[in-house]
């Protein structure tokens, strides 16, 4: 495994986290496993949210580390809170009782990082700096980060808390790359030069913030994952092609596709299987040709102007 030293921080992190958003259907002894062989491939970093199956997910996760206490000092437990059913909420006192409850399900007195997961249009940053400051003061929370904001939301908090936003989790692959479209394709007027995200490529770099892709398999929630999906084929079909040539399989090929670029990104591994887990980590040693990089961008129907 390879780390990346964040920042502002003391964190360094392994370059692949794993997610935990499908856990609440395993049982302890199942996801002891899972624990268990993520540590021995080097992961130190485990992500969570508060609604991440309806709370199960921190429940059983909880259990585990019941049962091996030793194991907390090893990992960098992150979460996320705010998205509730039909509203977003970033209020003082709903980011203050998130935090709370999912240190209870995870039986733990501190998370390491703690995200706001989707942008709340009613957030008063006011509130937000309050709320970070009197977890980080009562010591439940060490650093914070946003998901799934523009450069402007992440402004707009930052310009109230002292607190450094260390991370934003946002969706990016090689079918979801519209941060990559849009600056390839500037001063154009094709569909892909539309700038939907405020250039947060570019602004997470300039400001030492870390990118945690996530759905790193995924074409969308109604498609499911691209691999072998018939959507895909030429892009399935050069995988293949680039996977002998690599020697590793398509998923392992796809996330080495998101590690080649230069932004050093921590994607979010979210596979409950030990050995699907393990192919994906032979991706930080892989590092595609920039002709290969290129050419799997360019496998979705995208133009090179």
């Amino acid at each position: 495994m390879k780390y990346i030293d964040i920042l502002n921080s003391d964190l360094k992190v392994s370059q692949i986290a794993l997610g935990c958003m499908r856990i609440a259907g395993k049982t302890p002894e199942q996801l002891e496993k899972l624990i268990s062989k993520a540590m021995d491939l080097g992961i130190n970093f485990f992500d969570h949210a508060d609604i991440y199956g309806g709370g199960k997910s921190e429940e059983v996760f909880g259990e585990v580390l019941k049962r091996y206490p030793k194991w907390r000092e090893k990992m960098i437990i992150q979460t996320k809170c705010g998205i509730c059913k039909g509203y977003y909420d970033f209020s003082k006192k709903h980011i203050i009782e998130s935090v709370n409850k999912s240190l209870e399900r995870l039986q733990t007195d501190y998370v390491d990082v703690l995200l706001l997961h989707r942008p709340d249009a009613l957030m008063d940053p006011k509130e937000v700096a309050e709320a970070f400051d009197e977890l980080y003061e009562n010591k439940k929370v060490k650093y914070f980060g946003v998901s799934n904001m523009t450069p402007y939301q992440i402004e707009l908090i930052q310009k109230y808390t002292k607190h450094k936003l260390l991370f934003n989790q946002v969706q990016f692959n090689v079918v979801n790359a519209g941060m990559i479209d849009s600056g390839i394709n500037a001063n154009m007027t094709n569909p892909q030069s539309v700038d939907h995200d405020g250039g947060i490529l570019d602004y997470c770099r300039i400001h030492d913030i870390t990118i945690q892709p996530w759905s790193i398999l995924q074409a969308s929630w109604e498609k499911g994952t691209f691999l072998d999906h018939p959507d895909y084929q030429k892009l399935n079909d050069l995988l293949a092609t680039l996977g002998e040539k690599y020697k590793v399989n398509k998923s392992t090929l796809s996330l080495a596709w998101i590690l080649r670029h230069p932004a050093s990104m921590q994607p979010i591994a979210g596979t409950t299987s030990p050995d699907h887990l393990e192919e994906l980590c032979q991706a930080v040693d892989i590092e595609l040709s920039r002709e290969d990089w290129y050419a799997l961008y360019l496998s979705v129907d995208r133009p090179l102007p």
